[in-house]
């Protein structure tokens, strides 16, 4: 089970870079993220079935910017993607979920069946697919490497393949949020969440005016010798920046494969990681050779931060929010 936990943990951090390239985005590099496309949705003049949702027409577009199709029923739903399984559940969808990736079953969701087939989204079976007769399928960025369009075979069976490369920004999180509530008729449920959302990010923007002395903050991502962090136009500096710290990769951009020369000469006040497929990731900073004069590493400000919540960019990397807050400036965000 260990080394199961160990090999789920890095394939994660993988995927996350991995998807950045996928999509196109120019500061690619290796892990699961991708940028959002920010295109604007364009909608059909059908009326829903939903009363509730009848101001809502459903997108022709998705956020790739491709073409769909939404059929009326939308009741069969296979998410090959974490990040979207987690907001289609917290859209109270999880009863229409009747497929998932081998990511997304790995986290063991209870209000999903442990019985659900699951798919290896960079190697899907479409014919085992197809015969689930789904409504929609949801993928992510991450699918696109190679420039191999890996669902090609459904689309032409007629099958609605929405794909939603993962964003980089709070924003796009948002915009997410509410075109997957869209598809499946759930407008007013991802408007709460979405609101939900603001309003626990304006707490921690409120408190971050109250801070003077900004400290520099050194995210990992993934472990030495390989190690990766981020700079400025990823979901995760731009966290750093509103708990009112400064990420030392800031003058860089997008997801990074650090050197580390430059993080031990940035000399960070804190040190965050989020690695979860080695043993003790906060143990292993702090016997890192050569960081002995690290202010983080002297003063044993490292912290680790909940993976799944920073690594998913969905509603709930306020989480992850949360404890980078309390982790960084203890006094300003306890409770």
């Amino acid at each position: 089970m260990k080394n199961l936990k160990k090999r789920t943990g890095l394939l994660l951090a993988l995927l996350l870079l991995l998807s950045i390239c996928a999509c196109g985005s120019k500061n690619a590099a290796p892990t699961q993220n991708a940028t959002s496309t920010g295109e604007s949705v364009a909608a059909d003049t059908s009326a829903p079935d939903d009363a509730t949702e009848q101001s809502v027409p459903k997108p022709t577009t998705d956020r790739s910017g491709a073409s769909i199709s939404i059929p009326d029923n939308t009741e069969s739903i296979v998410v090959l993607a974490p990040s979207i399984a987690e907001t289609l559940i917290d859209l109270d969808c999880a009863k229409n979920i009747v497929a998932v990736d081998t990511q997304t079953q790995a986290y063991g969701y209870e209000q999903l069946s442990a019985d659900l087939p699951a798919f290896d989204m960079m190697a899907p079976d479409t014919e085992q697919l197809a015969a689930l007769k789904p409504d929609l399928i949801f993928i992510s960025g991450v699918t696109d490497i190679g420039g191999t369009d890996l669902y090609a075979d459904l689309k032409e069976m007629g099958i609605c393949v929405i794909n939603i490369p993962s964003s980089d920004s709070i924003a796009g999180i948002k915009e997410d949020i509410s075109f997957i509530a869209s598809c499946v008729g759930a407008s007013d449920k991802g408007e709460e969440i979405i609101a939900n959302l603001d309003a626990e990010l304006a707490k921690i923007s409120e408190t971050a005016k109250t801070i003077s002395d900004k400290k520099t903050v050194y995210f990992e991502i993934a472990a030495a010798p390989y190690a990766y962090s981020f700079g400025s136009n990823t979901f995760l500096n731009e966290v750093i920046e509103l708990i009112g710290a400064e990420n030392i990769l800031a003058s860089q951009e997008g997801w990074l494969s650090v050197e580390m020369e430059g993080v031990v000469a940035a000399n960070p006040d804190v040190i965050l990681t989020n690695v979860n497929y080695i043993e003790n990731p906060v143990e292993e900073l702090l016997s890192r050779t050569g960081w002995d004069g690290v202010t983080a590493i002297q003063n044993k400000e490292i912290y680790y931060i909940d993976n799944q919540s920073s690594s998913l960019p969905n509603e709930n990397i306020i989480k992850a929010v949360k404890e980078m807050a309390v982790a960084i400036y203890p006094e300003a965000y306890a409770e």
